[in-house]
């Protein structure tokens, strides 16, 4: 409803002011919850809990906007108008612009998200996608309240997360985790590195990893010695490097072959060393998951795979500034490696980083011997928790007994199965509380 006509005002410039701000309310009106304009089918829908939380927030800041508009126009007619210059009166209105464009931009972050939902089988794997992140995520023990998590598919080789409780554009804190998956890992075991990596970036925020290991890097720095440059890098990448142990420690070898995917790149990008990118150089990302993952599942198979990854990048021909720095890293992986794993932080109690992962339930040997039950029940499978799922299969592939086509094959049916099984159990439960998991989510979800 118009507050007045903009006939009441004398100037022209007062009244452009008054028809751009009844605008702006006009097409603010016209921005629906998703919960009324979003089609998919079920199995692809958000938990109702998740769109809530979206929908409660996105509304929140229409209305904050609407308030803000309506009380310029309310300005725009009182006698306090009177006394000032139409420039004053235009840099307030740029203040309600500003804020209702960073509004629409809120709006279109989970708009992206959404509406893949609505595609065919794709809307249904990225349902499937919500539960392994979900799943990743978990750890025994109630150590932080869990956010929701959504995913959506973009172009790009690497993915990316907004974490829960961030601060969105325009401010305000985000209510859910938004992962970008790559859609050119879609779908084989790999897409698991990069959904688990950002997912240990969400994990390391609520734990506080990152803020709880620095200054233990930092006091290797001072203590460091010629190793000193190799643990002020370290810290430096720290928060990469947590998110990459969290992926090693939740599937394994699946972790560190995707990896490998991602970063397969001309020769001059492996080995580039830019100081300002908080990823450790390729070459050397590869090496620290590869160690990651021998301190965590002993087995010969990393050595194999350390040798597989040196062959196609061998460090020849670097001059000797890099060449000296890449021994300094080589030469403190493994106390870098010790410490992530024996890491203690106060919000765990007690417990360090692997035992919370509970690493020891996904050894090379358990992971092979759950495929080969898999091969005589495939019932098992549905069974057994999503990124256990993961684990398995990449396990298979590095030992060549799973093609890439049935890799594909069988995770698009383990993706549509989590999708459906979820929709079902909600439905069943929606009028009772959940019940608390007594088992570890290592072995069933």
């Amino acid at each position: 409803m118009r507050i007045q006509s903009a006939n009441s005002l004398s100037s022209p410039a007062f009244a452009l002011l008054d028809q751009e701000a009844h605008a702006l309310l006009t097409r603010l009106e016209k921005v629906k919850p998703f919960a009324l304009h979003e089609t998919m089918v079920p199995a692809a829908a958000l938990p109702p809990a998740v769109l809530s939380a979206i929908d409660r927030y996105l509304i929140g800041g229409r209305r904050k906007v609407r308030r803000m508009a309506q009380d310029f126009l309310s300005w725009l007619h009182s006698p306090a108008r009177q006394s000032v210059t139409v420039e004053s009166a235009y840099r307030r209105f740029t203040t309600l612009r500003l804020r209702f464009n960073a509004t629409l931009s809120q709006l279109d972050i989970f708009a992206d998200a959404l509406t893949q939902r609505s595609e065919q089988e794709t809307g249904v794997w990225l349902a499937g996608l919500d539960v392994v992140a979900a799943d990743a995520l978990s750890l025994t023990g109630d150590f932080y309240p869990m956010p929701g998590v959504i995913c959506y598919l973009d172009r790009g080789h690497g993915a990316a997360i907004r974490r829960a409780r961030t601060r969105l554009p325009g401010g305000g804190d985000n209510p859910v985790a938004i992962i970008r998956v790559p859609r050119e890992r879609m779908v084989g075991s790999g897409i698991a590195s990069s959904l688990i990596h950002e997912v240990g970036h969400q994990a390391a925020a609520l734990l506080d990893l990152v803020e709880s290991i620095r200054p233990v890097l930092r006091e290797l720095q001072r203590n460091g010695g010629e190793e000193q440059t190799a643990w002020a890098y370290w810290d430096r990448c720290i928060s990469e490097i947590l998110a990459d142990f969290w992926s090693v420690a939740r599937v394994g070898i699946t972790s560190t072959l995707g990896l490998i995917g991602v970063v397969t790149l001309p020769r001059y990008f492996v080995f580039r060393l830019n100081l300002d990118d908080p990823h450790p150089v390729p070459w050397i990302r590869v090496r620290l998951s590869i160690a990651i993952g021998r301190a965590l599942f002993p087995h010969p198979q990393w050595d194999s795979l350390e040798r597989t990854w040196l062959s196609y990048y061998p460090p020849d021909e670097l001059d000797e500034q890099k060449r000296r720095t890449l021994v300094l890293l080589e030469k403190t992986m493994p106390a870098l490696v010790n410490l992530l794993a024996n890491h203690q932080p106060r919000t765990l109690r007690g417990l360090s980083l692997k035992e919370a992962l509970q690493v020891d339930q996904r050894q090379p040997t358990q992971l092979s011997g759950l495929f080969q039950a898999w091969r005589v029940s495939p019932r098992q499978m549905h069974r057994a928790s999503p990124s256990l799922v993961f684990a398995v299969i990449g396990q298979a592939r590095i030992e060549a007994r799973i093609s890439p086509e049935e890799e594909s094959q069988i995770l698009s049916r383990m993706l549509t199965h989590w999708a459906l099984r979820d929709t079902l159990n909600y439905r069943t439960n929606c009028a009772k509380p959940m019940p608390r998991r007594s088992t570890s989510p290592s072995l069933s979800f």
